[in-house]
């Protein structure tokens, strides 16, 4: 009955995470859910007016732009201007995305033909994946592993396999590794980029998730890295807008001009009162960020400190809101946490094959939620 690609996909993992919690539920157990990365914290409310306000204008009422509305074009170029000291040009260096992940499905089809490869960290967002196989691309996994940094390794990449890719995924800070990158390893990137004639996609979507001091760079700060690629990022962890389903894709204009021609093949837009609340969002104060990122940091300090004393060893991430906990199988981790304690955690294994032998928390919830994760824990034998 379907087509030979979707018999091909392999199952999503967060929708099979979905299942487990809810037959759990079911049965009337009280699910802790650290699983799925969907932020706990409200959308502030200035960006939240911004949106009442513009969807009472009927003219917000018809077809939005299919690129994205000036405005929020605008606002994406300021932001990243006063962010990252990144100057792109609004007018064909940016599109608006219907949330990042709009983008990362997409943009294979922009650049991969039947047969090319496409260069994929594992463990790494499901997406680059499925995204490169709806294509009918090749994946090629780059392992990450913790003696690298969780950086991949671009001189283990076969030549053959090089002289047939045509797009690399790179994400930091990761998902779901929680890992970050050095702007050495950007400059490795370029380099490699220009030599094989790759483009780079950088998935810059939990840059201000940070904390220590740390701030994330954007790969576009990197000499070079216009020429080779873009970066896409989102507003849904930054301000608590999954549900919005609005990002951007910056950067290269001949990228970002295909990207437009297959969107406007697919979809009509962003709702215009979603674009002029973003473009709120990113002009306007920015406490409510620093804001959500003490609350992360807190929520982590407890919960490494917990794992600590449960005797795993751990090393507290400074960016996202993932802690990537080493164990000896990932499902059979995952499914005891669920069966015994009443927690969701995503084996890594579902992230791809290097992601075996780890298992990813999510700190979206309260305190007082990871706080009784850990008592629950505590009573599981290990």
């Amino acid at each position: 009955m379907f087509a030979h690609r979707i018999k091909n996909l392999p199952p999503y993992l967060f929708a099979r995470i979905d299942e487990m919690k809810a037959k759990k539920r079911s049965e009337g157990v009280d699910v802790i859910d650290l699983g799925v990365g969907d932020p706990d914290l409200p959308t502030p409310s200035h960006i939240v007016d911004a949106l009442v306000e513009a969807a009472k204008n009927p003219d917000n009422h018809h077809y939005p732009s299919y690129l994205g509305m000036p405005a929020y074009r605008e606002a994406v170029a300021s932001w990243y201007k006063n962010r990252f000291g990144v100057e792109v040009n609004p007018e064909n260096e940016v599109i608006s995305l219907m949330g990042s992940k709009d983008g990362v499905a997409h943009i294979p089809e922009v650049l991969v033909s039947p047969g090319d490869y496409v260069l994929v960290p594992s463990p790494g967002y499901p997406v680059y994946s499925t995204g490169t196989l709806f294509a009918e691309g090749r994946v090629h996994e780059m392992p990450l592993t913790g003696e690298n940094g969780f950086l991949p390794d671009l001189d283990a990449i076969p030549k053959n396999v090089a002289n047939q890719a045509r797009l690399m995924w790179i994400n930091y800070p990761n998902n779901p590794t929680s890992s970050i990158a050095p702007p050495s390893f950007y400059q490795e990137v370029v380099e490699y980029a220009r030599e094989h004639e790759i483009v780079v996609v950088s998935d810059n979507a939990y840059s201000e998730i940070s904390f220590d001091g740390y701030r994330a760079p954007s790969f576009l700060e990197t000499d070079g890295a216009g020429e080779v690629g873009i970066e896409m990022h989102s507003l849904s962890k930054t301000y608590n807008m999954t549900g919005w389903r609005i990002g951007m894709a910056v950067g290269n204009p001949d990228i970002i001009r295909g990207l437009g021609i297959v969107k406007t093949n697919i979809d009509s837009g962003v709702f215009n009162p979603v674009q002029y609340a973003a473009a709120a969002a990113l002009t306007g104060p920015q406490d409510c960020v620093a804001d959500a990122c003490r609350i992360y940091q807190e929520r982590r300090d407890v919960l490494v400190g917990g794992l600590r004393r449960l005797g795993f060893d751990i090393t507290a991430p400074k960016a996202t809101f993932y802690v990537w906990l080493r164990v000896p199988d990932s499902m059979t981790f995952a499914a005891k946490m669920l069966d015994e304690a009443g927690i969701v955690v995503t084996p890594g294994i579902g992230f791809g094959r290097a992601g075996e032998g780890y298992v990813r928390f999510a700190i979206t919830r309260s305190v007082d939620r990871i706080r009784e994760a850990i008592s629950r824990m505590e009573e599981v034998s290990w």
